[in-house]
């Protein structure tokens, strides 16, 4: 059986949908949909160069893919990204080595001189990594909680003074107060490619404009009318929930809003269907590993990034 590589297919929902299948058989801890898969690629900043590469066999069967693309907003010039991922059925036929040589020449040949890959902590990945001239960084915990018998923090019974919680839709007429908050508190998140968020209207289309994005259950902590923490959540629809962001301002932290928020959130979806709840920290992270531990996550796989430098074409 051969193998070869092309460009995921915009506008074919089914190819989507392929991409989502092997996302979600490859990395049961991510929320995978194929919505989510379309909506990226077509939103997708032009500086960033970013593509879905896709492995498929002669017989027309979506094996592997692979998600590539320059980080352009990091202040480091020169740094991108790739996350690849094999069907487990499928393993052994060169798939991911093929995703990951055509990654890398098409990275380099638009100016990457380094490259940065998740790699999830089983010896046979490192060591695929590794051979490749990949070296390990920093780690990351993906979680999971079991949400329809988790016995979640029970809500307050009243707010401190000038504390209120909103649900992210509040803000559907003027969410820039959100896109400050994400700026501040992703500028401060541990990690190996630093990220300034700075585009308000690039935020709107890739963030704000996500159809993941949950703007009931997506919670936010304001202190006297001012947004002080937020959680910001990714569902599919059906029964899968995920926090993709949770911060708190600088001038905030220390007094448990963003706990306030996730717990407001949790009891929220558990509410509206909601079964399994997921999400991922830096090992570093301590404050949130603390908040998550609170509610009840359990730590269900680590991560670890590798790094490459590449060689100018």
């Amino acid at each position: 059986m051969t193998v070869s590589i092309r460009d995921l297919r915009p506008g074919d929902p089914s190819d989507a949908e392929a991409v989502a299948r092997v996302r979600g058989r490859a990395l049961p801890f991510l929320l995978n949909t194929a919505e989510g898969v379309a909506f990226e690629l077509s939103s997708a900043h032009p500086a960033r160069h970013y593509r879905v590469l896709v492995a498929e066999t002669d017989d027309g069967r979506v094996i592997g893919a692979a998600q590539v693309g320059i980080a352009h907003d990091s202040p480091e010039p020169g740094r991108s990204t790739v996350n690849l991922c094999v069907d487990p059925s499928h393993r052994g036929l060169g798939a991911g080595g093929l995703l990951l040589r055509t990654a890398e020449e098409y990275l380099a040949a638009r100016g990457a001189v380094e490259t940065y890959a998740w790699v999830t902590d089983e010896p046979a990945h490192r060591a695929f990594a590794e051979r490749r001239g990949y070296r390990p960084g920093r780690s990351s915990y993906f979680l999971r909680l079991d949400l329809a018998s988790a016995v979640l923090p029970p809500l307050p019974e009243a707010l401190p003074a000038g504390v209120e919680v909103r649900p992210g839709s509040a803000f559907a007429e003027d969410p820039r107060p959100l896109f400050a908050a994400d700026a501040e508190t992703t500028s401060d998140e541990p990690g190996d490619v630093g990220t300034e968020i700075d585009d308000y209207e690039d935020w709107l289309r890739h963030t704000w404009r996500n159809p993941v994005l949950d703007k009931e259950l997506t919670t936010v902590v304001l202190v006297d009318g001012t947004v002080a923490a937020f959680t910001a959540v990714h569902t599919d629809g059906a029964t899968r929930y995920s926090t993709g962001m949770t911060g708190t301002l600088r001038a905030f932290r220390g007094r448990g809003l963003a706990g306030l928020a996730k717990t407001f959130s949790l009891h929220r979806a558990r509410a509206a269907g909601y079964t399994e709840a997921l999400t991922g920290n830096d090992t570093d992270n301590r404050p949130m590993l603390a908040v998550n531990r609170r509610l009840g996550y359990e730590i269900r796989v680590t991560e670890t990034r590798y790094a490459k430098e590449l060689e100018a074409k």
